[in-house]
């Protein structure tokens, strides 16, 4: 059975959320064994609660938003703050390759399980600090969410409608920094591999979001101009918007960028009368009557449903793509044929959905090999087997409440 591309390597997780949890999947997606230390003092929040959606969560062990995050991990209790935890703790990064943590900066450190300390029992550790705003920097004690990331990236005020307000990001934000995490850290791999040598990883998650509007940054540093929210307008192609298709709130989404495409467009939308007009001949005209040719472009789109109009413009050669509802793009044959889902049976929540790795590798596939952990589901593992206690180790560490 294959192992995944990452077989052999082990995380040990001190994240709680999105961002961190988040990053270490993935890698769990790729073969790696991830140990999440968590504890009854500090439990995962997402345990309990959902940010996005207001769910709350009465046990521990129930909430599918935890599960969504967790998958193929193992999991411990830890009391971190317990004077003997620091011990143990060191003993699970010693046996591993990488540790995930995205704790406000200084944390770790009070644990006595900074970079520096963890070093110190495995040199060439691959050492993750996710945070705000980075762990240096006169920022460096924000602490925040999401919307945070979005506000303080630049993100949300390139977002949302020229009338309107910026957009408050929410939780992809937090997946495309993780994304971002986890390639660093198997960029960090390939680099020991090479060279022996580990490295600490300092993410700040708001700086991650700047790196991929570049262009933006780009524009203000060469032009002089500070952009801003112009919906789903181009700079300069038009049409270039969503448009409001047959039904209720239905959308779709057309994109043309030349000259062929936009006659490609006229033939297959039937050629009407205004197509000839003279303000629409060429690219420049288009985008200068932007506003009309919208307006006109939406009346043949509302007598289609999304899915018609995108039928109708692909076969033209045309960009054009249904805006889709969660229910519609769980219902999408595209991803449907594409299998990123499967289900799964919880030992507390039951029969649940969850979502595989967005990609697929042909010698390594991606997998969900199990459900989330329950709390502390680990234990007599990880400590037992691993860290090699014995039972009556493990034992005091309990009657102690370090482990907990």
């Amino acid at each position: 059975m294959n192992k995944g591309a990452l077989q052999g390597i082990r995380v040990v997780e001190f994240a709680q959320f999105w961002v961190g949890p988040y990053t270490a999947e993935i890698l769990t997606f790729l073969g790696a064994e991830v140990i999440k230390v968590e504890s009854m003092r500090r439990l995962d929040p997402s345990r309990q609660l959902s940010l996005t959606t207001g769910q709350t969560f009465t046990g521990v062990d129930q909430s599918t938003v935890f599960n969504d995050l967790n998958l193929n991990k193992l999991d411990v209790c830890l009391d971190l703050t317990h004077p003997k935890a620091a011990g143990v703790a060191k003993g699970l990064a010693k046996a591993s390759d990488v540790l995930v943590q995205n704790n406000r900066p200084g944390v770790m450190e009070r644990l006595g399980l900074g970079y520096d300390a963890i070093r110190e029992v495995r040199p060439d550790i691959i050492y993750l600090s996710s945070s705000a705003r980075g762990s240096d920097g006169p920022e460096r004690s924000y602490g925040g969410f999401a919307p945070c990331f979005a506000a303080l990236s630049g993100l949300a005020e390139i977002t949302g409608y020229a009338d309107g307000p910026p957009f408050a990001e929410s939780g992809r934000i937090d997946l495309l920094s993780s994304t971002t995490n986890a390639f660093a850290i198997i960029a960090a791999l390939i680099y020991r591999k090479r060279t022996g040598k580990g490295q600490h990883i300092d993410a700040s998650s708001s700086e991650v979001i700047s790196a991929l509007i570049g262009d933006v940054f780009m524009d203000y540093a060469m032009n002089g101009r500070v952009q801003t929210r112009r919906g789903n307008r181009d700079d300069i192609f038009a049409p270039h918007n969503c448009y409001r298709s047959k039904g209720d709130d239905k959308w779709i989404s057309i994109a043309i960028t030349n000259d062929d495409e936009w006659r490609a467009f006229v033939d297959a939308i039937g050629n009407p009368d205004w197509t000839r007009e003279e303000r629409f001949q060429d690219a420049f005209l288009r985008k200068q009557n932007e506003e009309e040719l919208d307006r006109l472009v939406s009346q043949w789109t509302i007598n289609h449903t999304h899915y018609e109009a995108m039928d109708i413009l692909q076969r033209a050669g045309v960009a054009a793509v249904p805006s889709l509802s969660n229910a519609e793009l769980y219902q999408d044959p595209h991803f449907k044929e594409r299998g990123p889902s499967m289900e799964m049976v919880h030992p507390v929540i039951g029969k649940t959905t969850a979502l595989n790795a967005p990609w697929k590798m042909s010698a390594t596939p991606p997998t969900i090999r199990r459900h989330s952990p329950l709390l502390g589901e680990h234990n007599n593992y990880i400590f037992g087997e691993l860290l090699g206690m014995s039972q009556e180790e493990i034992q005091a560490l309990i009657d102690e409440k370090v482990i907990y």
